[in-house]
């Protein structure tokens, strides 16, 4: 099993380093390559993962759904493990992912926990560990075997919010999908300059209007409007 890792990027000059490194650093001979897809970052971002030994490509668009499925396209390995750039993943993301493919799933993700102290987040750390749709997110990666991300039609571009529902969705109707019982640790960032109930009503809106098929243009609009957010 070879994994090729992939992180959309824009201005993440701050985590891409140490992130790498980690990767590369715990990756056990499992790790085919760490691709970094960067959405025209305008600060050091590609310098500074392009330091570390990850292959860098640039995207035309500053879309998530498009930075990996051209990360996709380019990966060599046999299982693609797409990473947020802000997160810090747990020592033994190999093993987990190797026991999840062994034991007959073909996609997963972890659970998470905020890197606050704070009650209320801890809160809705917990949920994720429940299989519903609305307790996923590309906060928690994603693993998946290339095969089967294929076979699915890979991210589609049209969603530029709310791309990473919109797979999970296609891959629990058909695959089998194993949420594993360990938690990495997701940035807070979102919450620094927005309450939490701001936060929590801006996600629970933009759920509702992509269970109605509101456009993802609007969507990515509205968000803007709800938060104060990159």
């Amino acid at each position: 099993m070879r994994i090729s890792v992939i992180i959309p990027t824009f201005n993440e000059e701050q985590h891409i380093g140490q992130l790498v490194d980690f990767i590369f650093g715990h990756g056990d001979g499992s790790v085919a390559e760490v691709i970094v897809v960067d959405g025209n970052s305008t600060d050091c971002t590609v310098e500074v993962a392009g330091k570390t030994g990850a292959r860098i490509l640039r995207c035309a668009t500053k879309s998530r759904a498009a930075q990996m499925n051209l990360g996709a396209t380019e990966a060599t390995g046999d299982i693609i493990y797409f990473v947020h750039a802000d997160v810090k993943l747990v020592d033994t993301f190999v093993s987990d992912i190797k026991e999840a493919l062994n034991a007959g799933f073909d996609a997963g993700c972890y659970r998470y926990q905020f890197d606050s102290k704070k009650s209320i987040l801890k809160i809705n750390a917990y949920f994720t560990r429940f299989d519903r749709i609305m307790c996923r997110g590309g906060d928690q990666t994603l693993f998946i075997k290339k095969r089967v991300f294929e076979e699915l039609g890979r991210f589609n571009e049209h969603f530029i919010i709310m791309e990473d529902y919109d797979l999970i969705r296609r891959i629990q109707k058909r695959y089998k999908f194993r949420i594993i019982p360990k938690s990495i640790l997701v940035s807070d960032r979102k919450y620094h300059t927005n309450s939490w109930l701001r936060v929590q009503l801006a996600n629970l809106t933009i759920f509702l209007m992509y269970l109605s098929g509101v456009s993802p243009q609007k969507m990515a609009r509205y968000y803007k409007k709800l938060l104060d957010y990159r």
